[in-house]
């Protein structure tokens, strides 16, 4: 069985999430998502409208994941590599680089982030929204 890795915040659903999951997702068997904490996104500075309880549940119901895990820190991820037995990490490409120190534990791909659409672009749409 070949199983892969990823991580992000998953707040605001919307297709990108949904591509890069099902992507990673055709790159093996089972699919194990990272989930930011509420406490790690506080030290990261960043702020997501729904709980992690909330995003755990909805990414739960995701066809192509198989399970979800909590991220507490930036540090995990060679711990979570070894304990998940993770076959593939991946991310978005505009992480490019900054996860290559995983490639002594398993392969890393860094996958096109879909165009035109992000939880960043979502939230700036949002507050103009009744203007």
């Amino acid at each position: 069985m070949k199983k892969i890795l990823t991580y992000g915040t998953y707040d605001l659903l919307h297709s990108g999430h949904i591509n890069i999951l099902r992507r990673a997702k055709e790159l093996g068997d089972y699919l194990v998502v990272g989930l930011s904490t509420d406490e790690f996104n506080l030290q990261k500075h960043k702020e997501a409208y729904h709980s992690y309880d909330n995003r755990k549940l909805v990414l739960e119901a995701i066809r192509y994941v198989d399970k979800v895990i909590p991220e507490y820190s930036w540090n995990q991820k060679v711990q979570d590599v070894i304990d998940h037995d993770i076959d593939i990490f991946v991310m978005g490409d505009d992480w490019k680089g900054h996860f290559d120190f995983l490639r002594e534990h398993c392969q890393v791909i860094y996958l096109p982030r879909t165009t035109g659409i992000s939880t960043t672009k979502i939230k700036t749409d949002l507050q103009g929204v009744g203007k």
